[in-house]
């Protein structure tokens, strides 16, 4: 995508598709509050419920289906965010990837650090309108379960921290512990969530107010 307006089609392609706010907002690796914008704007707004906007969102757009469209640029993408990971826990042998995007990315972290693979749906996929608090996340029967293990959390961006920190607290939950967290990308510009450290291949960081 080249600029604003290919974002908005996509967001009004995406939300005749079906897809709620939060799926959008996963598919076009921005927030939740710059999908429902970028839906207000292509005229589709009935097709997902309207929330306000305070003017234009605050948010920066990350496209990279240049690696995520080839197995092999993949593949190196996964050993790097492996090498970042790989000194962090002598005894960990799983991997968690964050539904959707996450997921290839941890397939090729684990097998370069040999971990078994897991998978977590967050509740932003479920989310159109209302309290996201009142939603949950599920792990994935068809894939490795925490069962009480140490693991390593994978995802494609951060964007606010939310679906991270609502990853690390749900591997909690059954028991486990996050050991550290990999992405592509920091938009947020964290060192930590919840005690655990995050690393990153790349960290945007805003300059200016964006006005």
């Amino acid at each position: 995508m080249k600029n604003v307006d290919d974002l908005i089609a996509s967001a009004a392609e995406l939300a005749e598709q079906g897809l709620s706010k939060g799926e959008i907002a996963d598919e076009l690796n921005v927030s939740r509050e710059t999908a429902s914008w970028l839906v207000e704007r292509s005229g589709n707004a009935a097709a997902v419920p309207k929330q306000p906007t305070d003017g234009n969102p605050m948010d920066i757009h990350v496209d990279w289906s240049a690696l995520g469209r080839d197995s092999t640029r993949l593949g190196y993408t996964g050993k790097s965010m492996a090498d970042l990971l790989s000194k962090q826990g002598e005894d960990v042998d799983l991997t968690i990837g964050i539904e959707k995007a996450g997921a290839p990315l941890a397939t090729s972290v684990a097998s370069e650090l040999d971990t078994d693979l897991g998978t977590y749906t967050p509740r932003k996929h479920q989310w159109n309108e209302g309290d996201i608090e009142d939603l949950g996340g599920t792990f994935s029967r068809n894939f490795a379960q925490i069962r009480d293990r140490e693991c390593y959390l994978v995802d494609d961006t951060i964007t606010s921290g939310t679906t991270m920190t609502e990853a690390i607290e749900a591997i909690r939950e059954e028991g486990g512990e996050p050991v550290a967290c990999c992405v592509l990308v920091d938009k947020r510009g964290v060192e930590e969530i919840e005690g655990v450290p995050v690393y990153s291949l790349l960290r945007v960081i805003r300059v200016g107010n964006g006005a």
